[in-house]
């Protein structure tokens, strides 16, 4: 395992992602939303969480920017790192497939928007978050640079901690005692911690 490599691997599987992503924003964009809680705050916590997880590792990646901050890479860590970037993508995968029409990349209710307890939602609330929280720790794992690396947990967290209240809250006033039974009974985002 060399950093080029890496850089690749780490490429490849955001690439991935994207095509992951494409087809469910093309066929939500079909549904209505009913309710959003789109705003500045959502714009901010969205690029805020887009420069760590894609533009800062991105230019790292293409030009090799910051090379101050690199450090050496060690292929056990690389390894990890591409088995954590799998099951992200897995779990990104069987999100959308699970949420179906309701999902949406913000603060959205789509028109006929129903509450998914089943499948991976059955053991989290918020398996997409899962995933990027997946993604962001293998982008850590895989860059070799100790700006690149971990911004995609930073960008990744200001969203999480700056949204899923708001999200759960949204939630509840949508499905009142149902969602309040649901997160009695699941995680928020890793399985069995509460």
């Amino acid at each position: 395992m060399t950093p080029t490599i890496a850089k690749i691997i780490w490429l490849a599987c955001a690439l991935i992602w994207f095509f992951l992503r494409f087809q469910p924003r093309q066929h939500s964009r079909k549904t209505p939303v009913s309710y959003s809680g789109r705003g500045p705050r959502e714009f901010v916590l969205l690029a805020i969480s887009l420069s760590g997880l894609g533009i800062v590792p991105c230019i790292y990646v293409a030009a090799h920017v910051p090379r101050f901050a690199d450090y050496p890479l060690i292929p056990a860590l690389s390894y990890l790192g591409i088995a954590v970037e799998l099951a992200s993508l897995w779990m990104f995968y069987r999100s959308h497939r699970d949420l179906g029409h309701n999902w949406s990349v913000s603060l959205d209710l789509r028109e006929r928007h129903t509450l998914v307890t089943t499948g991976v939602y059955a053991l989290v609330r918020h398996p997409m978050y899962a995933g990027f929280w997946l993604m962001a720790l293998g982008q850590a794992l895989l860059l070799p640079n100790w700006i690149a690396g971990p911004a995609g947990l930073v960008g990744f967290g200001v969203l999480f901690f700056g949204r899923v209240a708001r999200e759960e809250a949204m939630m509840i006033k949508a499905f009142g005692d149902e969602y309040r039974t649901y997160m009695r009974r699941t995680a928020r985002v890793v399985p069995w911690v509460y």
